[in-house]
């Protein structure tokens, strides 16, 4: 059924959803915040800054006006970087229908509050009940080209999460439904941290042994810290847990995986850092997830350690010695 769509953030994720709405048959507005982005999306029907080489959809606009976009929207889609969300959520409020659906697409964790996105929207818009989460393996350059390609949208009720799931639905992106709001977004936040650390062993020169510890390990501490916030342990074995860490660790596509590939090879963080346009959610939730864990008693040994060679100067070699000095103990 056609109705009025909001994508917030115009970046490539943003983008790829916008256009995929847009083709679905969706009335589709996408909200940028800088004027160039929104001036090639109208005028050349391409993303020429985050999206290069793909052609929108004729009926996708763009546009800079935030309460334009969103106002009158039976959806909004909420794809913007997860230090920007809260303020951007904060803006937009006012002119959110009541009755509007509202998705989180961006994986991230609040700073200096450690909430998720669905948390911060929440308290941005007011009413937890009609917020849901779209989450899973999805490179956005792929999901534009047209690959197969396939997620899961969560809510709070099933009700909402298939409605969500029909929204979004494609010959080319198949949705899963889920009502584990929080296994699907701790299983997007912090597998980005585990692609930074797989990357950092890849370009260490290490072998696929490694890589296959280092996700296998990776996928017990995300379960360990989804399921002490109350996610169920099946999610995390499932699109968004096994599906997007997999995906994120080994695919050349991920963000995450480059910066570790080049600080492995011996790159500053800062350098790395200073020369990228797009964000790296990991390196900001590490700092979050770490946090988050202490607060729950949490043990997170790859975070841990990703979080010193992020922050505090520990050569990646010496990371892997602190990994493996650690006192033996049962997998299980």
């Amino acid at each position: 059924m056609r109705s009025c769509v909001a994508v917030v953030g115009a970046g490539s994720w943003g983008t790829a959803l916008a256009n995929l709405l847009a083709t679905n048959g969706h009335d589709v507005t996408l909200w940028s915040r800088g004027d160039e982005v929104a001036d090639f999306v109208n005028r050349k029907h391409e993303n020429s800054v985050y999206l290069p080489g793909i052609r929108l959809h004729e009926t996708l606009k763009a546009t800079t006006a935030l309460d334009t976009a969103v106002r009158g929207a039976g959806t909004i889609v909420m794809v913007v970087p997860s230090h920007a969300m809260r303020a951007t959520a904060q803006l937009a409020a006012a002119s959110i229908a009541r009755d509007a659906v509202v998705v989180s697409a961006s994986k991230g964790i609040e700073d200096e509050s450690c909430k998720t996105m669905f948390d911060v929207i929440a308290e941005s818009v007011g009413d937890a009940s009609r917020i849901g989460v779209l989450s899973g393996p999805s490179f956005a350059a792929e999901v534009a080209a047209g690959q197969p390609t396939v997620v899961v949208a969560a809510g709070a009720t099933q009700e909402l999460a298939e409605r969500i799931q029909a929204d979004f639905a494609s010959l080319t992106l198949r949705v899963y439904s889920s009502t584990d709001v929080v296994g699907v977004e701790i299983g997007g936040v912090v597998k980005n941290i585990m692609a930074i650390a797989t990357g950092v062993c890849d370009g260490l020169g290490f072998g696929h042994n490694a890589r296959a510890a280092t996700i296998t390990r990776g996928l017990a501490e995300i379960t360990r810290l989804a399921v002490a916030l109350g996610a169920r342990p099946e999610t995390l074995a499932g699109l968004s847990g096994v599906g997007d860490l997999v995906l994120t660790c080994t695919g050349d596509l991920s963000r995450n995986r480059q910066l570790g590939l080049r600080i492995g090879r011996g790159e500053k963080v800062a350098d790395i850092l200073a020369g990228m346009r797009m964000v790296a959610e990991g390196v900001r939730n590490t700092k979050a997830v770490r946090t988050l864990a202490q607060r729950q008693g949490i043990e997170l040994p790859i975070v841990d350690v990703t979080y010193s060679v992020l922050y505090e100067g520990l050569a990646p070699e010496q990371a892997l010695a602190r990994l493996f000095s650690r006192s033996l103990k049962p997998e299980f």
